[in-house]
């Protein structure tokens, strides 16, 4: 049974990966389950999903003091290199709109632009990183995303009707509510309600935990889009993985770098590397087309697995493992 739970504890990530995916495969295929049942089904995620993201992120930014939120020089290259690969792979786009690897392009608009995962903050602090220097990444590049989203979108897809100031709000809307609210409750609590806010800090592992089950619904949200996914082939769905994990590995490898160049490594690698995905996926449905969205999917996978090994290899030095 020791063993059992060690494994568990070690692998995380991909157990909560497979368990999402192979629930939702047999609630598709094995299960009888009418399409209200379904409707239902997918408004209860809609609902459950952004509560344990909120919680989540509270938990987070709890244990953060706001003092250490800073303006890192690191910050910098990482922006810079996340939107010039956009707009580099945009230009593409807008030359060759007819070309076969269009829709692989996207996909890698969708991975490089895309902001940090909001639950990189909770992987950071596991890691032994610096917390407060991702979360400030996090907020400069939803910032930063939602403006180059919202300039380049009208420009390469005119036919859609969507402006600039269109894409913009929308952006807005789904991203800032989440990643703004519990950042405020949580300094709310942390001056107002302090015996509160001790006893929420006092949690060792419950927001990672949380972070586990949030995976396995984006994960049986992310094999929906690709069971529902039409005109979709077999070279579509591999030139969507490789361009999804050539942005994975050169954004893990570049935040790495950068961050080592200031002594955060960790925080680098993970500002850069791990994304928000839903929101990739969103993105894709919304802007591009429903086949981009599957890119969003495709990262979560290849950025988990190599937290993962990480995270392993973290306990297994902590002596944990």
């Amino acid at each position: 049974m020791d063993s059992v739970i060690r494994f568990l504890r070690n692998w995380t990530l991909p157990c909560a990966m497979v368990f999402g995916a192979t629930c939702y495969l047999i609630w598709h295929f094995l299960l009888p389950v009418s399409m209200q049942w379904r409707a239902n089904a997918a408004e209860i995620v809609s609902v459950v999903q952004p509560i344990l993201i909120f919680t989540m992120l509270f938990i987070s930014f709890c244990k953060i003091d706001i003092r250490d939120l800073r303006w890192k020089r690191w910050h910098i290259y990482g922006l810079a290199f996340q939107i010039f690969i956009f707009v580099l792979t945009g230009l593409l786009v807008y030359f060759y709109p007819d070309g076969a690897y269009r829709i692989s392009l996207e996909s890698a608009m969708i991975c490089f632009i895309c902001p940090t995962a909001t639950a990189a903050a909770v992987l950071t602090q596991k890691l032994g990183g610096n917390g407060a220097t991702l979360v400030a990444y996090t907020m400069f590049i939803n910032l930063v995303t939602t403006v180059a989203v919202s300039a380049i979108v009208p420009i390469l897809n005119p036919e859609s009707g969507i402006t600039f100031w269109l894409a913009f709000f929308k952006i807005m809307a789904k991203v800032f509510p989440m990643l703004i609210c519990p950042f405020f409750l949580a300094i709310l609590v942390r001056y107002a309600m302090p015996k509160f806010h001790n006893r929420v800090i006092s949690t060792r592992n419950l927001a990672f935990y949380i972070w586990a089950v949030s995976l396995s619904i984006a994960i049986a949200v992310t094999v929906r889009y690709a069971v529902l996914a039409v005109n979709l082939t077999v070279a579509t769905i591999i030139g969507i993985g490789l361009a999804s994990l050539i942005a994975c590995v050169s954004q893990f490898a570049f935040g790495k770098w950068v961050g080592r160049k200031f002594d955060d490594e960790i925080s680098g690698g993970q500002a850069l590397g791990q994304k928000n995905t839903v929101f990739a996926i969103w993105v894709g449905y919304t802007f591009f087309s429903p086949i981009t969205s599957i890119a969003g999917g495709f990262y979560s996978i290849w950025h988990n697995v190599f937290n993962s090994w990480q995270l392993y290899r973290k306990n297994k030095e902590n002596g944990k493992a």
